[in-house]
This record gives C-alpha cells, structure tokens and sequence, in this order.
C-alpha cells in the first residue's frame, strides 16, 4: 500500500507532503513528493474509558469510534467487572479481538466499589493477580478507594504489590486530594489521575509527578476548567473521555477536544502530542507514531481545523473508510439477571412526619440534602419516589424521595446504575414505579421509560449494561428515549446520565443503594424518616 497526503510529524513538528509505503502492517519508507492533499497523522487516542457506557460491546463501540479517528483506547471493564466479574472482562478481550480498534484493558482494583451494596461480583487478590500475568491487560485499572491506600489498607495495597510485581502501569482516581495525602497516594506508584476539577488541583498533580487525564465525557465535563493546562505541560497531559454515552460517540470523541483546543489558539504539535503521542509513550502502547518501522497506524483527514476523517488505517489496513458501509455482527449475549416481577405494593413508601430527599443536581453526580414535610410522592413540589431494586437477588426494594428529576407523569428506570448496576428508577406514583422496573426485569436490563400509558425499551441484554443492536440504532434509541423522559417534564440535561448515579455511594452527599439510604459524607446508612433526634 502507497499514501500520499500531507505528512504532520507530531515528534519533529514538521508538515511536508510525503509518500508513505506500508509492507507487512508497517511503514517501510517516508519519501517526500512536490504536492498532496488532504493530511496524514497518528490517529486519535482514548486515555480513558469504560467502554460499557456507550452501552455497546467493543466490536460495536469501534464501529463509531473510528469514524472519529480513534485508533486506540485505554479501557477499564470495570463496569462488567462488577456484574460478571473475570467472565465479563474474559468476554471484553474476546469481543474486543472482533475489531481492528487497539483496545488495552486493564484489571479493576475496586469491584465493587464498597460494601454498602450488592454487586454481581467481585474482584479479590486472587482475580486481580490472574489478570495482571496476562499480556493483553497492560496495567491495573483506576485506584478508586484513595483512602484505603491512604490508610495503607491491607487488600488495597496488595494489589498495587502485584502491579508492580507484573511491571504493569497503574491509574489515579483522586479527585480533591491534595497535600500530604497526594503526596502519599502518589508515592504508592500511582501514575496517572483523570478526576481534576480545578486547575489548581491538576497543576500540582502535575508537579508531584502524575500525568493528567484532561476529561470531557457525557458525565463529568473537566475540559473548560484543565484547558489552560496545555500551554504549559504538553508533555505531562492526555484526553480522555472517562464515560461516553451512545447518542454523543455518534456525534464525537477525541477529535471534538482537539478542534476545540485548536479554536482556543493553542500549538497544533502540543494539541497532537497530547492527543495521539503521549498515551503511547506512557503506556507503551503497540501503536505507530508515524516513522519508519512503526506500525501503519494513522489517519487520513481533510482538513486540520474541522479534521473530518476519510480513512483510519491500523496496522496498514482500512479500518474505516468514509466511502464504505460500516458491517455489523451481532456480539454474544451474557448477563447476570436474576429476580422475579415486583409488586405495586413493594413500592409503598412510609409514612412520616418529615423526610429525607435526595435532591438531584443538573449536570452533576453530587446531591444534596432536602426536608421535606408533607404527602409523598408530590408531584407539584417535585418530591418523587426513588426506588433501587437488588438485580442479582430476590430482595425487597429500597425506597427513597427524590427532587430534581421534575417527571409530571410516568416513570424512567435503568440497569445502569454506578457502580454495581442494580435496577434504579424514579416514579410519580408506586403503579409507575412498579411498571417500569418489570419491564426492565422482563428484558433483564435496559433503559425504560413508562409514559403513563405504555413503556418504551432500549434493550440492554449483554449483562445489562450493553446493546447487541447496531450501534447507530442504539444511539438513537437513546437519544429517543432522553428525549421521552423530558416529554414528561424533566428538566434535567441528562435523565438517565444522572439516574445512573444516584446509586453511587462514593460520591457525595445523599444516595441510595440496594440496601437502602446512605449518607456519603458520614459513610453509613441513614433513615428516611425524622426520629425526635433527628435523621
């Protein structure tokens, strides 16, 4: 294979119109020409992400990630890890092998994620050793409890031994820690950290060694506040999208923060570097960085302001090509599913004189806390039932009060629920309640919204988290039913991206989980009812 096109050489911060000759997947020769159009560079790489958030397989996830010139991704199964342990990240590496995307997973330290909440597995020393002695899982997965290692917590720092150990990498997950305790996170061997909120926080990350993961997902959306970074550590920085749900990776990757940061007047070389060199040479990465010997890993594109992809190629073959059909083969389907329908009347939450309500906040995972005295659910003052339903056990039904969520009507559920991925829903009325949750049961998982009338599904039967649809269906299924849940009066940019946290216990302030209301900031359960000494 000959291409000719504009060379960019990110390592030489060059640009030249050249002939490139690919020979058993690598690039024998780099010749320079008179002329060429278009523009050829390493492609684009994902430093982070759970690829279950695009709620599809990694065969599926490619088929949209290419278009954007994604050629590589740093994957945490952490997701599937949690409902079907060392079986679902077995199954990741295998479907992964389905696609020309370079797909490196890693081995999740923290499943599940605490003890508050049931989970579908687990990951012990044992699991984690098993994965770190494998070649295709190059490093251990984001350190999420920074406050066991903190505490040199036994489990824990066993595992980062065992890292260290296999010579493999290992991801930061800190967000807020500063100071001393930075300090001693880091010290473990920590590496990496893609929770910064602020730049003061990444900037002296930064000068303690870490390298920082700028983030702009469907959840958490750090590129505005990190950008600044990129001017002074180009060298020190990636991209990554942590959580990129279906409808949005139709539409975008790594390329959207690349043309961002080119409007915003930074180097085109330091934007590249951070985008499609730095990863590889951090992880060291089996990918071509456009030299002579490398592997035939690269991109084609039109232009270098809009960067509208004609062909990514991986390991000198046609990965996508703009003027070819995408072609589709339906995954395997596992899962871990396994309770009856429930009944209106498992719904039916206390009677109190005062109650504790989770208040949901826009475009955030955080909450806050509400009291609230009067009858619940009530519609008018937004105060609706907040159910998490155990999935892996027949167990009676957690129940709470939510605000923020603004449904007039209906119901909207989801077996994607952070990070043990129960059942969670949020209802008008406990006949709702009960009717979206078993149709959710009935499909064993999916994202449902009830209309008062009739349930609307995107099917979620790979452990359900993911879709064995084609993607581009399951994208707009998604963005269809988004758009339901607002029909039916919820403000919220995202229903379902903030439904799927409210079950996360780890992050502040008031959650609920499958066992029942939990006051993050104390880390213990709490009541939902006002006692004479309080909640």
């Amino acid at each position: 294979m000959k291409v000719t096109a504009n060379l960019v050489d990110i390592l030489q911060q060059k640009i030249y119109p050249a002939q490139i000759t690919i020979r058993n997947q690598k690039i024998t020769s780099i010749k320079r020409v008179s002329k060429a159009k278009n523009y050829i560079l390493p492609g684009f790489i994902d430093s982070h992400i759970h690829i279950e958030s695009s709620m599809q397989p990694p065969s599926s996830f490619a088929m949209l990630a290419l278009k954007h010139g994604t050629i590589a991704t740093i994957s945490d199964p952490h997701e599937i890890a949690n409902v079907l342990g060392l079986k679902g990240v077995y199954y990741m590496l295998e479907n992964a092998k389905k696609t020309p995307l370079k797909i490196y997973f890693g081995a999740s330290p923290c499943v599940p994620a605490t003890r508050f909440e049931t989970s579908g597995a687990k990951l012990g020393v044992k699991e984690i050793e098993e994965l770190l002695k494998r070649d295709d899982i190059l490093y251990l997965s984001e350190v999420m409890n920074f406050p066991g290692l903190i505490a040199n917590e036994k489990e824990i720092m066993r595992k980062i031994a065992i890292a260290k150990k296999y010579k493999k990498h290992i991801d930061g997950h800190c967000p807020g820690l500063r100071g001393e305790n930075l300090s001693k996170y880091i010290s473990a061997g920590i590496e990496t950290d893609h929770e910064s909120f602020t730049l003061e926080e990444a900037e002296e990350k930064i000068k303690k060694g870490l390298k920082i993961e700028i983030r702009e997902g469907s959840a958490a959306k750090n590129y505005e506040a990190l950008h600044p970074l990129i001017a002074k550590y180009p060298d020190k920085l990636m991209f990554c999208s942590d959580d990129r749900h279906p409808d949005d990776l139709e539409k975008e990757h790594i390329n959207s923060l690349v043309k961002r940061s080119l409007k915003k007047g930074y180097d085109l070389f330091d934007v590249l570097k951070i985008a499609c060199i730095n990863p590889v040479i951090h992880y060291g990465l089996d990918v071509g960085m456009l030299r002579v010997g490398d592997k035939a890993d690269f991109i084609i594109v039109d232009n270098l302001e809009n960067f509208e992809v004609q062909k990514t190629i991986i390991d000198g073959k046609i990965a996508y090509s703009k003027e070819e059909k995408d072609s589709f083969s339906v995954p395997e389907i596992i899962n871990n599913f396994h309770i009856s329908p429930k009944k209106e009347e498992d719904f039916e939450i206390e009677k109190c004189e005062e109650y504790l309500v989770i208040k949901a906040i826009d475009k955030q995972l955080i909450t806050e806390k509400r009291y609230f005295k009067g009858e619940v659910p009530n519609i008018k003052n937004d105060i609706l039932l907040f159910s998490v339903v155990n999935r892996y056990q027949n167990a009676k039904p957690a129940l709470g009060l939510i605000e923020g969520f603004g449904l007039k009507k209906g119901a909207i559920a989801s077996s994607v629920a952070h990070d043990s991925h129960n059942i969670v829903a949020v209802g008008c009325d406990k006949k709702s309640l009960s009717i979206v949750i078993n149709e959710i049961i009935k499909h064993k998982g999916g994202i449902c919204v009830y209309d008062g009338e009739k349930t609307d599904i995107l099917e979620l039967d790979i452990a359900g988290l993911m879709s064995s649809k084609e993607p581009h269906f399951v994208a707009k299924k998604y963005a269809k039913l988004q758009q339901k849940a607002k029909n039916l009066g919820s403000l919220l940019t995202s229903p379902f991206m903030t439904l799927s946290f409210m079950a996360l216990l780890v992050i502040p302030k008031l959650k609920l989980s499958d066992k029942g209301l939990f006051d993050s900031e104390k880390f213990e359960f709490t009541k939902i009812c006002k006692s004479q000494k309080g909640f």
